[in-house]
């Protein structure tokens, strides 16, 4: 029976390192092939009845923990909160992933990421849809309908190309109304002025849309958006910020877009305020009432800022939740 524990590991690398020093064997040994240097292209694929989806990696942005990252508790637990999730000492890491939806009679894209305008400024950390899409042998050409759960710049962006042009051309664009209509009112940019992440926000719908006004088709919550996808009304993050009920046969999924953002803080924490929540109060009664939902149904939820292939389950902790991660499936 083997005993391996740490004091053996420390002394097998001080024998090993005495012996490179003495020359018996050298110590660094070059790799006959190159490094690649690149990340694998990241999409994964999933049925839901006879419909086959596609979780889109767009990337991962990882950033000093802001001071005020969630807003109702002191940083010194959240920076605690991302360590246990062993994320990089004193930073925080986001995912960003847009699903696909082919209904056989429509490609529905939910969301689009951040746009490939941020690809080279980010140095390739996100921005990565339209890549993804195409390793993933989808011709952005051939997306029927941009879904879109509402207008925050991550969720947006990836509608133009670098220089302006729409990245999926043939493709109805569809808004969340309640979101179109605040995100559009030159009041409320007015009343945005003091505040610079909303400034910005405002900006950003502006300016993406600009031109796209009467193309943008408006949808309601409750109503069935293109074929089997239904839209929830879950607001707080954005007034009409929206998740999604995806169902074929007796199969279905919940995207939930940003119900959450990352789910080490706020699906474990959900009484946690996220600094990009509109409506702080609001975003967590939401919260509870959708995870409440899908823990009772024992739903398969889909999280825009969960770790890729942001696919699991969502149970109930007590006053919490954790989420299961789905193990991968090599077939689909």
């Amino acid at each position: 029976m083997t005993d391996l524990n740490r004091r053996h590991l420390l002394a097998g690398a001080a024998a090993v390192g005495a012996a490179a020093v003495a020359g018996l064997r050298p110590a660094v040994v070059n790799a006959a092939v190159p490094q690649a240097g690149t990340q694998a292209p990241g999409f994964y694929r999933y049925k839901v009845g006879s419909y086959e989806c596609t979780s889109i990696n767009d990337g991962a942005r990882t950033f000093p923990m802001p001071d005020k990252f969630v807003a109702n508790k002191p940083k010194d637990e959240a920076l605690a909160a991302g360590e246990a999730a062993y994320m990089p000492k004193g930073m925080v890491t986001v995912p960003f992933n847009p699903q696909l939806i082919n209904t056989g009679s429509k490609l529905v894209l939910i969301d689009t990421g951040n746009g490939v305008a941020n690809l080279e400024a980010s140095k390739g950390a996100v921005g990565r849809t339209l890549q993804n899409l195409q390793a993933a042998g989808v011709d952005p050409k051939n997306i029927d309908v941009v879904l879109l759960s509402h207008l925050h710049p991550d969720h947006t962006n990836g509608i133009r190309l670098a220089d302006g042009a729409l990245a999926f051309p043939n493709a109805e664009i569809m808004v969340p109304g309640k979101d179109w209509e605040f995100w559009t009112s030159e009041d409320n940019a007015a009343k945005a002025e003091s505040n610079p992440m909303m400034k910005n926000y405002f900006a950003n719908v502006k300016k993406t849309f600009a031109g796209l006004e009467s193309k943008v088709t408006r949808f309601e919550w409750g109503k069935e958006v293109a074929p089997g996808i239904t839209s929830i009304a879950t607001p707080g993050h954005t007034p009409g910020h929206t998740s999604f009920a995806v169902a074929s046969g007796d199969a279905k999924v919940l995207i939930q877009s940003d119900v959450t953002n990352i789910p080490e803080f706020f699906l474990r924490n959900p009484d946690w305020h996220v600094m990009f929540d509109n409506d702080a109060a609001l975003a967590q009664e939401t919260r509870h009432k959708f995870y409440d939902m899908a823990a009772a149904e024992k739903a398969t939820v889909i999280g825009f800022h969960f770790t890729f292939p942001s696919v699991g389950h969502v149970e109930k902790d007590g006053a919490k939740y954790r989420l299961i991660p789905s193990a991968w499936n090599p077939t689909i």
